[in-house]
């Protein structure tokens, strides 16, 4: 690292920061991290210190005076909308007498997909970016500090930090060069092919399926799924976390990275998925129905996203957190990671504890599910 010193700051909030100053760090593979992404968020009123995600992105300078290193970091005020439960850690931490909010998260707000969360111009600044992290941490006297769903490539910064990892699971699908559909059909056990094509007869009587992104998505679009979303989110969370303003946002400036799948019945749209475009996977992010039809969820999200990944050329699918369901459709469990900083040292230990035996029992778990995947076995 250079002589130099360095320099930390906090901005106020991504869309404080010049949007080619944050590409610069984040690059274009994982649209989640772009500074589009993250400022509609905020600026949509979705992330923001009203609904507990105050943003605050921790930089670090590089030689040149501008961001060579960037945190998405947030001020948390509670725990919803994470995906890595901490909850027990929280409880426990103020039944000894401590305060566990406010906390500070490097995440990808209501997303739990796994990416760079130390977004690096110059990876020689990732030490110093982390040290900056842990300084904030302290000198607001916050209980924590979590960054996650972070890549395995950079576990490695945390870990020579001293920090605490945690391990967790989600099931991907991965493209083995499949020509399509029942190129990826054949692979699996004969018992297997036949369930999934039952399911997506079942799931496609009477329905028409379309492919939209781009120009071709409307708002009238973005009002049908609003509804969908609506929906889904009052049943998962008690009230969405995402505003309408988000959608429209997202189609108005990120459409050439967004995939709506829908079905519809008679021209009327009845179902879809919001999916966006990676560099080299797609990622499933929120699904909804107006109308109950067997199998339609597990079509639109998980076989039309296979289709759809097929004909561009992608390499996985990401279908979101947990859900053993889709090892039957040919997804597969993939370790998850998260990076965890706690000052107090009588904290970490009993949180160091509780994570060894976690991690020992996602091991296990993972290896079992490994074991429960449809395809074909060889010999």
């Amino acid at each position: 690292m250079s002589s130099q010193p360095i320099t930390a700051r906090i901005a106020d909030g991504v869309a404080s920061i010049p949007s080619a100053e944050w590409d610069a760090c984040a690059g274009e593979a994982n649209p989640f991290v772009g500074h589009a992404f993250l400022s509609i968020l905020e600026r949509s009123g979705s992330a923001t210190a009203r609904t507990g995600w105050q943003p605050l992105p921790i930089l670090v300078d590089g030689c040149a005076g501008t961001a060579g290193a960037i945190a998405p970091a947030y001020v948390k005020s509670h725990s919803q909308g994470e995906y890595v439960f901490d909850h027990g850690w929280a409880d426990a931490w103020e039944q000894a007498g401590g305060q566990y909010y406010p906390k500070l998260q490097v995440a990808v707000p209501f997303t739990p997909v796994p990416g760079p969360r130390l977004l690096l111009r110059d990876e020689a600044l990732a030490p110093a970016l982390i040290a900056a992290i842990e300084a904030v941490t302290d000198q607001n006297r916050l209980s924590s500090a979590h960054v996650t769903f972070v890549e395995a490539a950079q576990l490695h910064w945390f870990e020579s930090a001293g920090w605490l990892m945690r391990a967790g699971t989600q099931f991907h699908w991965q493209n083995r060069d499949y020509a399509g559909f029942e190129d990826f059909l054949a692979a699996l056990s004969s018992r297997k092919r036949k369930a999934i094509r039952k399911e997506r007869a079942a799931a496609l009587d009477g329905l028409t399926v379309r492919h939209l992104t781009g120009a071709e998505i409307t708002e009238a679009h973005w009002d049908a799924f609003w509804e969908f979303y609506q929906d889904t989110g009052s049943r998962k969370w008690g009230r969405p976390y995402l505003t309408r303003a988000f959608f429209s946002m997202l189609g108005a400036e990120m459409a050439d990275k967004v995939l709506l799948i829908f079905a519809e019945r008679d021209g009327v749209p009845i179902a879809g998925a919001l999916n966006l475009i990676g560099e080299d996977a797609l990622y499933g992010r929120y699904w909804g129905a107006v109308e109950e039809v067997p199998f339609l969820h597990f079509e639109l999200c998980y076989y039309q996203a296979i289709d759809a990944a097929i004909a561009r050329g992608l390499a996985r699918v990401e279908a979101g957190a947990q859900g053993e369901h889709k090892l039957a459709r040919g997804y597969a469990p993939v370790a998850t990671w998260s990076a965890h900083y706690i000052p107090d040292p009588s904290f970490r230990r009993a949180v160091a504890d509780f994570l060894r035996r976690e991690r020992e029992a996602v091991e296990r778990e993972q290896e079992w599910l490994g074991e429960m995947t449809p395809f074909k076995r060889e010999g």
